[in-house]
């Protein structure tokens, strides 16, 4: 049986699968599915448990004598494999199929899989255990699904969000699913539960004294070059990698150009923000910021991007830092430029 993490906590009330697949690289997710299961099994009697590291090249005899060996302070035994590497290599997959071919009702295999690949659902193994148990495949969610995952986090904190303050929160934490946990975690300490709008989170979650990458994107499109270049200081100084950094400026960068282009060209600008997942609450800034700034400084800022991504990869021999500062200035001091 094959389940979205949001299906199991409803499966786990029940009787127990005596085998569990959870992988996929999304760390949260995989950390809190693993969570559920080990909780649901120290509830049913499940009150010891044995970790197991394993990869292609292990002894996977040791999972069969786990198995089959006898607990001295318990009935019930819950065995966790901790699988490294991309599957369990033809040992590991046939002590899997063995132990599916002969589970008992006292023992409970949970299998944790970082970096299996989904392909490899199709080996003989890992049908035996879909036939027998359940596989749950943890995955970093994006647009529609990211939101609905915040609205869900959200509610449990006793907050309803407002699409703005849902999309708004996405756009900060997308890619990250840990951040947007601390967020939401952040946001019950310093807010009481209720309705929650977009500017109450930006007023609440955001009011810290630690910059983040959209700092830097949001000082340089209000033309603030010196808080662009104190954002882009302490980012150095908190060892936030180059690549990153190029990143929100590329995208921000690429973002205005395709605004820029339909405003000049009498374009569909609202179907270039939907493109660019621009929430209503900052379509305005967007495109004033577009109206602002010429499409030949935007585009020779992009071509400037294109060195920084050579000498983050150690090409060039340029200072990946020192031209990040150069493009985050380049689009302060062009934003500034509104008297024309």
């Amino acid at each position: 049986m094959r389940l979205d993490p949001t299906q199991l906590p409803a499966r786990l009330d029940g009787p127990l699968a005596p085998v569990y697949l959870v992988f996929g690289d999304e760390p949260l997710q995989l950390g809190e599915t693993a969570a559920a299961v080990r909780a649901a099994a120290r509830a049913q009697g499940f009150a010891e448990r044995t970790c197991l590291d394993a990869d292609a090249q292990a002894d996977w005899s040791v999972l069969e004598h786990a198995a089959a060996s006898l607990s001295l302070f318990a009935d019930r035994r819950l065995i966790e494999v901790r699988l490294a590497g991309e599957g369990p290599g033809r040992d590991g997959g046939e002590a899997i199929r063995r132990y599916c071919a002969a589970a008992a009702g006292d023992v409970l295999l949970l299998i944790l899989a970082p970096k299996l690949d989904w392909k490899t659902l199709s080996s003989k193994w890992a049908q035996v255990l879909d036939q027998t148990g359940v596989i749950v495949q943890v995955r970093q969610p994006q647009g529609q699904r990211l939101q609905q995952w915040l609205r869900g986090r959200l509610s449990q904190a006793g907050f309803q969000a407002t699409e703005d303050a849902l999309a708004l929160l996405a756009e900060r934490v997308e890619g990250n699913l840990l951040a947007a946990a601390q967020e939401i975690e952040k946001l019950t300490l310093l807010r009481q539960p209720g309705p929650l709008d977009a500017e109450a989170l930006l007023a609440s979650v955001y009011d810290s004294a630690r910059y983040d990458l959209f700092d830097l994107s949001d000082a340089a499109i209000a033309g603030d070059r010196a808080r662009t270049d104190r954002v882009l200081r302490a980012l150095q100084a908190e060892g936030t990698a180059a690549a990153l950094v190029l990143w929100v400026l590329a995208r921000e960068l690429r973002k205005l150009a395709a605004v820029g282009f339909a405003l000049a060209n009498r374009g569909d600008t609202g179907a270039v923000l939907r493109a660019h997942k621009v929430t209503e609450y900052r379509r305005n800034e967007v495109i004033g910021a577009a109206r602002r700034l010429p499409l030949p400084q935007l585009w020779a800022l992009l071509a400037r991007c294109a060195d920084a991504d050579l000498a983050v990869k150690g090409r060039g021999g340029a200072d990946p830092w020192r031209l990040l500062a150069e493009i985050a200035d380049g689009l302060a001091t062009t934003a500034a430029r509104t008297g024309r």
